[in-house]
């Protein structure tokens, strides 16, 4: 228990050491350049929680969102890295058909499943972020894929201030998702889990593995993902429990994301390197669309500064509390670091 205990404490204290937290350090707010009308200025804490492994970041998220959930913290904006590099699935894909863990456990990869929808993700260099709000909060109101829109507001405003000319996704708006999975479609109510990741059909969307889709998330962008001429570069996926959104997403910061296949149960070799030159086409990562290498604390910075700006928003610098922890401590323990929920089916 004490070694539990003690695990998500040292991950989330990181926090304090990590050069980027420093530069959290006074409110921001470009309120001045939002609409008060759709979005009246509104403060929410930011965090930033530096380097923790899989089981510890999902953890942390739903924390958060239970935290909310209770009315014992604000709406967060956060920010964190994965270390070690960590191989994620989303809420109903399976880990014991989709993903190699023998090759994962030897190259030393965390695996993960999420609380979210959508498909793997091979985190390494990269940012990730997370938006925990209440639904009734005007920036996460209304349907899944007006949720998506506004949000992604907040990354595209971020990623310009940074120096590059994105975009959002425009496909053809599908329904509304709706749960799927063993277990997963209730009523709705206080406990409700609903997986709302819309994945509309794209042009660069790989050919199947063998049956079914790709189990690689940035082979093809959602409605109202952030791209980088037409290549994903944003790649998000959201969940609504106990009147909570919790949306997250992954930002590549560089390296080659096709990686991710050489992890993933492939019929053969020759369409493991199919599938990687097909992923090479349709995303990209911000060291590639940028130019350079545009380190952590810098990125973050400037999403922070978006996220503000587009969504009217007085971010306030902040660390979880000893609730969040100790609500954390019990999930990454009971859930995220337990085989039963990496490889339910």
């Amino acid at each position: 228990m004490k070694r539990e205990t003690s695990n998500v404490k040292r991950e989330t204290s990181n926090v304090k050491r990590d050069r980027y937290v420093s530069r959290f350090t006074h409110h921001v707010s470009l309120s001045d350049t939002a609409d008060p009308i759709i979005y009246p200025l509104a403060d929410w804490r930011l965090l930033g929680t530096g380097l923790a492994d899989g089981a510890t970041n999902m953890a942390i998220d739903e924390a958060i969102l239970w935290a909310v959930a209770e009315g014992k913290s604000p709406p967060t904006l956060r920010f964190y890295g994965w270390q070690p590099p960590c191989l994620s699935i989303g809420y109903s894909q399976s880990m014991e058909d989709e993903v190699n863990v023998d090759r994962c456990r030897e190259a030393g990869i965390d695996i993960v499943r999420r609380p979210t929808g959508g498909r793997a993700i091979l985190h390494a260099d990269e940012l990730t972020y997370s938006v925990v709000a209440p639904q009734a909060e005007p920036r996460v109101t209304g349907g899944v894929i007006e949720s998506y829109r506004r949000l992604s507001a907040g990354l595209v405003a971020g990623l310009r201030v940074l120096g590059v000319d994105v975009s959002q996704a425009l496909t053809p708006t599908p329904p509304e998702p709706r749960s799927r999975g063993a277990g997963e479609q209730r009523s709705k109510g206080v406990g409700e889990h609903r997986d709302c990741s819309p994945s509309p059909p794209h042009p660069c969307t790989p050919a199947p593995l063998g049956e079914g889709e790709s189990a690689a998330c940035f082979d093809a962008p959602s409605s109202y993902e952030i791209t980088v001429d037409g290549k994903k570069l944003v790649g998000s996926a959201q969940v609504r429990k106990r009147g909570v959104v919790l949306q997250h997403g992954s930002l590549p910061l560089a390296g080659d994301m096709a990686r991710i296949f050489d992890f993933l149960k492939v019929p053969s070799e020759e369409r493991r390197e199919e599938l990687k030159q097909e992923l090479r086409a349709c995303a990209t990562s911000l060291e590639l669309a940028l130019g350079y290498s545009a380190p952590f604390g810098e990125v973050a910075q400037h999403l922070a500064v978006g996220f503000a700006q587009a969504l009217n928003l007085r971010l306030i610098p902040g660390q979880l509390s000893q609730h969040e922890l100790a609500l954390a401590e019990k999930l990454r323990r009971e859930k995220y670091a337990t085989r039963k929920w990496n490889f339910r089916r």
